[in-house]
């Protein structure tokens, strides 16, 4: 993060505004809803925001900036049009230790100002750091539509029942379930539809019934798919945001986990050929443990948690213990991988199946029912294959497949960092040590490959930014 997300207390505080024009009005209004006491320093200042400043007892001074404007304020806000006055604004109040802000010179701030969408009590910022202003304020519209008006209402209801709720469940863990379990029954709905005395009553027989409330640990198998966050699944991103504690793989990039509840424990559990952070049976364990301590326990996997995901076993050991669990498919690395390549796994004029064949080796070899995976019109995907590429080569080419069968290896396939080789069987090793090629990979054998340069869609992007700044206060 380029700034730290803060928010404020200005209530009764005195801001600075140096500026009378447009740009400067925007400023103060935002202060003023905020409950700061103004103050406005400028040669001349526009009619409305003088207006603003007599009707919230402010100060106004209709001259240049000096620098004792800055005693007794409790930040800055520099909106002229003279950088040099702007700049000033900025050294003296950085001098003070004051927060500063200076409109369109992010060099200048200590403080940005974010797009707000506001449901009071509920704020939610928006912010690009100050690269794209126009980005901000299309991500606030989307939120302007999508945010009910009434969770203003929602919240201040809910506030006036928290302490109800602690003195009458103590324990905070029954709390917190408490809640949970209000929010995602019919309460919500109750209050957006302006049933508030419905909604009331509904709490209350909730608080009545909370010494019975279930609070039992439970377990989510998460898929959390290839590596793109956009492919994660509705369901997967409710879950990430319910859990108390995260079990995560290596293949979970830290893109994803940054959609997992920020106040969640995280405990690495990934395992890389060779190198097991922690054994399986160990996992299985740590999961029951954590479930049978009334936590709600995610188990975040790449891919598929049910394709070479070894989700069956955790599910065995859950059922054993009687925790009680549920499973979140996810995009798996073969499907994932092959459609950001341009790989069509199936396609009618070349391939009528498709087979998901492990490719790690065990004991230095690779026990596969190699005559039936070189059958034509079939596509073949390994996983897991890299270290196993050589033979795996040399084996479908033994056992009847041309040596010009066309095959893709697809390294850190749907991320920014994807690459897409091709060749054939009789190239591809050659090609992947020249390339330097390191796991995640995801290997596709088959004609479908002849088809990547045709179908190719998926490119990294440029980053193009500018020297705007946040137009925060708009």
């Amino acid at each position: 993060m380029q700034f730290l997300p803060v928010f404020l207390n200005v209530r009764a505080q005195n801001c600075l505004v140096v500026g009378g024009g447009d740009v400067a009005y925007r400023k103060a209004v935002l202060l003023d809803r905020a409950g700061a006491r103004l103050r406005v320093v400028a040669p001349d200042i526009e009619a409305e925001l003088q207006a603003l400043v007599i009707a919230g007892a402010g100060e106004m001074c209709l001259r240049e900036f000096h620098d004792s404007d800055l005693e007794g304020v409790f930040l800055a806000v520099a909106a002229t049009d003279d950088e040099e006055v702007n700049a000033a604004v900025s050294v003296g109040a950085k001098t003070r230790g004051l927060p500063v802000n200076v409109v369109d010179k992010p060099s200048l701030c200590s403080f940005i100002v974010p797009a707000i969408v506001d449901r009071s009590p509920v704020v939610i910022a928006i912010s690009s750091g100050g690269a794209s202003p126009i980005l901000t304020r299309k991500l606030k519209e989307k939120l302007e539509t999508m945010i009910p008006a009434g969770y203003g209402r929602l919240a201040l209801l809910l506030g006036s029942y928290r302490g109800r709720a602690k003195s009458v469940i103590a324990d905070f863990k029954r709390r917190t379930r408490f809640w949970e379990a209000l929010l995602a029954g019919p309460f919500q709905e109750m209050v957006l539809a302006g049933k508030e005395d419905e909604a009331r009553r509904h709490i209350e027989q909730q608080l009545a019934l909370s010494e019975h409330l279930d609070i039992r640990g439970e377990v989510f198998l998460v898929g959390a798919g290839p590596g793109d966050p956009d492919l994660l699944t509705l369901k997967a991103l409710r879950f990430m945001q319910e859990a108390d504690v995260v079990l995560y793989d290596r293949l979970v990039s830290k893109e994803i986990l940054q959609r997992v509840r920020p106040d969640a424990d995280k405990i690495h559990v990934g395992k890389e050929r060779a190198n097991h952070t922690l054994p399986q049976e160990q996992i299985n364990e740590m999961l029951v443990r954590l479930a049978l301590e009334g936590k709600k326990v995610l188990r975040l996997k790449g891919g598929d948690p049910f394709i070479f995901g070894r989700g069956g076993e955790e599910i065995d050991s859950l059922a054993e213990a009687r925790i009680p669990f549920q499973v979140v498919p996810g995009i798996t690395a073969a499907s994932g991988c092959a459609c950001y390549a341009g790989i069509p796994l199936t396609h009618r004029d070349c391939s009528q199946s498709v087979r998901f064949v492990a490719g790690h080796l065990k004991n230095d070899s690779l026990d596969l029912d190699w005559p039936e995976l070189a059958k034509d019109n079939q596509t073949v995907v390994f996983y897991m294959g890299l270290v196993g590429l050589d033979m795996i080569c040399a084996q479908l080419i033994a056992h009847g497949m041309p040596n010009t069968m066309s095959i893709a290896l697809i390294q850190q396939g749907t991320t920014a960092n994807q690459k897409v080789l091709t060749g054939t069987l009789a190239t591809m090793p050659a090609i992947v040590k020249s390339a330097q090629v390191k796991a995640p990979t995801i290997i596709i054998v088959g004609r479908v490959v002849e088809l990547q340069s045709r179908y190719a869609w998926f490119r990294k992007s440029a980053l193009i930014t500018g020297p705007d700044s946040e137009d925060a206060f708009s």
